[in-house]
């Protein structure tokens, strides 16, 4: 059930017929991993736990520093040097008490990961390099849980949904393989605030529509932004069968 105070909480988002007083308890009980809580992970953070998501698991061994401030809008400069699991935590409890805030401040090896996945519903996959993009796709498909993944550098932004329960639905290593860690991260190659907040809530809205269960989820679709010209393409993207990865499920 939900209390008076959060009818009254969540009531522009419970207009919608699309998501109800259904769709709503849906988000209270839904259980989400967040892994990486800076500029895609802050937007994702802040709107899932302004729409009412009961559980957020937050994942992020680094550390507030002051270039981060730019784009990672959960911190500000009275967190530099404090963790980004904590600075984030209490932004969070500020915006919404209501819901459960689960800490993960310790970089996640394959055991840590394997089990933060399995106790979550939803994973999205906030970080900044390859390998543990891999990972983090590795145990979404291993424990069969949905991944909204993100990626923002320079002026250019990438979004899709794969999700291992859908047939169809390719996984992340059917895009990319296993990439390479000679691409630039964003303090090497620099990308504009906007743009992860950008990328972030849109994140943040596709983990809402599969957890209330409404809409169509970005699964086997691949959304590019240029920022630089305002300009959004979608491409299909389709499971690849040998995929090293999910090819076997």
């Amino acid at each position: 059930m939900l209390s008076d105070d959060e009818l009254l909480r969540y009531s522009r988002q419970i207009l919608l017929k699309q998501i109800d007083v259904d769709g709503q308890l849906r988000l209270k009980h839904g259980r989400v991993l967040i892994v990486g809580m800076g500029g895609l992970g802050s937007p994702v953070a802040l709107y899932l736990a302004a729409a009412g998501v009961g559980e957020l698991h937050l994942a992020d061994f680094d550390t507030v520093d002051l270039t981060n401030l730019q784009r990672q809008i959960a911190h500000d400069t009275a967190s530099i040097g404090q963790s980004k699991v904590d600075s984030a935590m209490a932004r969070l409890a500020a915006i919404n008490p209501q819901i459960t805030l689960v800490p993960h401040r310790q970089a996640l090896d394959a055991d840590s990961l394997a089990a933060a996945v399995s106790g979550v519903d939803l994973v999205l996959d906030c970080s900044d390099n390859f390998s543990t993009r891999e990972a983090v796709n590795a145990a979404c498909v291993a424990a069969g849980k949905p991944l909204v993944s993100g990626a923002a550098i320079r002026l250019e932004g990438q979004l899709s949904v794969f999700d291992p329960r859908n047939a169809a639905s390719p996984c992340y290593h059917c895009l990319y393989g296993h990439g390479s860690e000679a691409e630039l991260t964003c303090s090497e190659a620099g990308v504009v605030g906007p743009l992860v907040g950008l990328v972030g809530s849109l994140q943040a809205l596709e983990a809402l529509k599969l957890l209330a269960g409404f809409g169509e989820p970005l699964v086997g679709r691949l959304l590019l932004i240029d920022a630089l010209g305002t300009r959004f393409r979608e491409l299909r993207v389709k499971r690849d069968p040998a995929c090293e990865v999910c090819g076997g499920r």
